[in-house]
């Protein structure tokens, strides 16, 4: 966790850690397979190990830049932004940790999320849908709680997270199809068993994302209340905002699926999903956590 005055979770730092290793070990089995199924020699070893850390680092590298184009969201200077700027910067000072660049995207979906590799080089992005809906103080819960993300620096372990898993689903797809045009039986064989592992890698970057991803909003949530010191604010957007995206159309939410998991709120109406597959605790929870909160500090 970055030093900074957030309140410190060691579950979420154990799960991380857990989740790191976990997905450090799919790597490692995930690039020897590639290196059997593609033959074993020198040659092989080298195209592994380039597919694997040239994803890796560009994942890492270009994390913010992608999040924010995904949502064709515009980095926003203070002076087009006065009100947002002046928000982040108090909770930035409160929390004393750096100032992440600050965007909006022009989308009716109200939400907000954070991306980055570190605290110094994230963005926090928050959407025109939720800027008309909230209030200032509700708007305030919403970004101490994405800030919350870039300190905890749990942002960093699921976009890093998300790597193996979409490589895995790019083979998933396309592998068998690669495969096909491989007359010798032992490249059919090769490219089958990369076609299984896959399948398998997938599944276990799945289970562990969804596993940290709704952890992290929970002890997003405290963080975010305990910085701000009003939890009833920070319940109030989040109810507000479930609320409100059961009426965005399915098509719409459906385009945010490449950052859905780093949303503030779920991107789904009662439609889109079951509870399992779901990035986000159940909304019940998050608000019976911050009522414990708000009465833990007295909030009237």
């Amino acid at each position: 966790m970055a030093r900074s005055r957030f309140r410190s979770d060691r579950g979420l730092t154990l799960r991380m850690g857990g989740v790191t290793f976990g997905l450090g070990l799919l790597y490692v089995v995930f690039g020897l397979v590639l290196f059997f199924a593609l033959g074993s020699s020198p040659g092989a070893a080298v195209l592994v190990l380039a597919i694997v850390l040239g994803l890796a680092w560009g994942q890492w590298y270009f994390s913010d830049t992608l999040a924010l184009k995904s949502m064709r969201a515009q980095v926003v200077e203070p002076h087009q932004a006065p009100e947002l700027h002046a928000m982040i910067d108090r909770l930035c000072a409160l929390a004393d940790m750096p100032k992440p660049r600050v965007a909006v995207a022009d989308t009716d979906i109200p939400n907000a999320f954070a991306t980055g590799r570190t605290p110094n080089h994230s963005a926090v992005c928050v959407t025109t849908g939720i800027l008309k809906r909230l209030t200032a103080d509700e708007l305030e819960g919403v970004l101490a709680h994405e800030l919350a993300h870039v300190a905890n620096r749990d942002v960093t372990v699921m976009t890093v997270a998300s790597t193996l898993g979409l490589l895995a689903g790019f083979i998933t797809r396309w592998g068998m199809y690669l495969g096909a045009g491989r007359r010798d039986r032992n490249g059919a064989i090769g490219f089958l068993i990369v076609f299984l592992v896959s399948i398998v890698v997938y599944a276990i970057s799945f289970v562990l994302t969804r596993s940290l991803s709704r952890y992290r909003e929970l002890s997003a949530d405290r963080s975010g209340a305990y910085i701000t010191g009003r939890p009833s604010q920070l319940a109030s957007a989040l109810s507000k905002i479930s609320g409100e995206m059961a009426q965005i159309p399915s098509r719409d939410l459906r385009d945010t699926g490449a950052v859905s998991a780093f949303f503030f709120a779920p991107a789904l109406n009662r439609d889109s999903v079951s509870a399992m597959f779901s990035t986000h605790p159940p909304l019940e929870k998050r608000l019976a956590q911050l009522a414990q909160i708000s009465a833990e500090l007295g909030e009237q």
